[in-house]
């Protein structure tokens, strides 16, 4: 394959990793070459186990389609996760209440709360509620946490159900910190829990600002649940800048964007 080539299928899979999928018609206009050609691209990709083709085009690779465990997680691109923590810390304000989702992205936000006063916390994770109360007897952490209570799903280290959402609805949340499995801009958040997702939405609607910590891996990711659409969010906060394709429509949809360096 010629250098030409190799850029060629580069931009095709810089497409694919932002929206998950491409159109065969949509990238032969794009990069001025032949259908055919196109056909051969994605052909030599799935050969290459970078893609998966259907009729008409071609749509990104998912890794897996269970959901991690939370200790898997917890290994995968700490650095990232740590600056992503950091500058989502610095939305919080003295006297907030927040919600911290079960991620090891969204937990990482507690370990930069030290110098906040009279936060108030809402989880329904064990692991974040185990970090929260350690920190707290090191007096590393001096604010209220509340734990929703339901049915524990032990894999994920969490609870969920009817229970968990009735509780949820006592508090008015003023910043929802939320994860991400999969972030495109037509499904929003996706995931693989539907209860979890059922969670979340009652979450997000009670909060005054929804922000998605991610890092950029889980662009163009798709799953099986959708959790928020993409309106329901206000904050993005990841490890790169904003891609050129999606600025028009966070603009659209008055998503804002941090870059965590």
């Amino acid at each position: 394959m010629s250098l030409v080539g190799e850029e060629r299928k580069k931009i095709i899979l810089d497409i694919l990793n932002l929206e998950g999928k491409v159109r065969s018609t949509d990238l032969a206009e794009k990069l001025q070459v032949s259908g055919e050609m196109i056909r051969r691209y994605l052909e030599d990709l799935e050969a290459e186990k970078k893609l998966r083709r259907i009729y008409g085009g071609a749509v990104k690779i998912e890794l897996t389609r269970e959901e991690p465990t939370y200790l898997n997680r917890q290994v995968v691109r700490v650095e990232e996760k740590k600056r992503i923590g950091r500058a989502a810390a610095e939305l919080v304000e003295d006297n907030d209440v927040l919600f911290i989702d079960d991620g090891s992205t969204t937990m990482q936000v507690i370990h930069y709360l030290q110098n906040k006063q009279n936060v108030t916390i809402v989880v329904f994770s064990f692991q974040v509620l185990h970090l929260l109360v350690e920190m707290q007897n090191e007096g590393l952490f001096t604010g209220q946490i509340y734990f929703l209570g339901g049915r524990v799903l032990s894999k994920f280290s969490r609870v969920t159900g009817g229970m968990a959402e009735s509780i949820a609805e006592n508090f008015s949340v003023d910043k929802a910190f939320i994860s991400v499995d999969g972030l495109r801009l037509d499904r929003g958040i996706t995931g693989f829990d539907l209860e979890r997702g059922y969670l979340i939405r009652k979450i997000v609607n009670q909060a005054q600002l929804t922000v998605a910590m991610t890092d950029h891996t889980k662009f163009g990711g798709i799953h099986p649940y959708q959790i928020i659409d993409m309106k329901d969010i206000d904050i993005i906060v990841t490890d790169v800048e904003v891609p050129l394709q999606w600025t028009a429509t966070l603009k659209q949809k008055n998503v804002s964007w941090i870059h965590a360096q």
